[in-house]
């Protein structure tokens, strides 16, 4: 079998992702704090032209990087199947409300967000 530089094996093989697709790379977790835990993730994408790492169903994916450019965070479908999302007032994130009224909320920490 040959490979060749630039083929689709041979980028799985590099530890590169496929086009359109995320990776967590690091996930920590604080629950020093009572009834709340604080959790931190990054991700890793290969977006395509137009994309950027954003969540989808609470998940990384590739987004349409107008959503995260005018932080509509809720247009990207953050939050689980039958969960609601509201914008933080500020902009900064969204929650995400289950059906028995418990509440998560996320920030958004990226050098991209601060820039705009």
């Amino acid at each position: 079998m040959r490979h060749c530089p630039g083929c689709f094996q041979d980028a799985f093989e590099l530890g590169q992702l496929a086009a359109g697709t995320c990776e967590i790379v690091t996930l920590d977790r604080d629950s020093s704090q009572p009834r709340r835990t604080i959790a931190r993730q990054t991700a890793r994408c290969a977006c395509k032209k137009g994309q950027i790492a954003g969540t989808t169903r609470a998940r990384p994916a590739c987004v349409d990087a107008r959503i995260i450019k005018t932080k509509q965070w809720c247009e990207m479908l953050p939050c689980l199947e039958g969960e609601g999302c509201d914008l933080l007032i500020n902009k900064s994130g969204w929650t995400c409300t289950q059906p028995g009224g418990r509440i998560k909320t996320t920030t958004v920490f990226s050098s991209l967000v601060k820039n705009q």
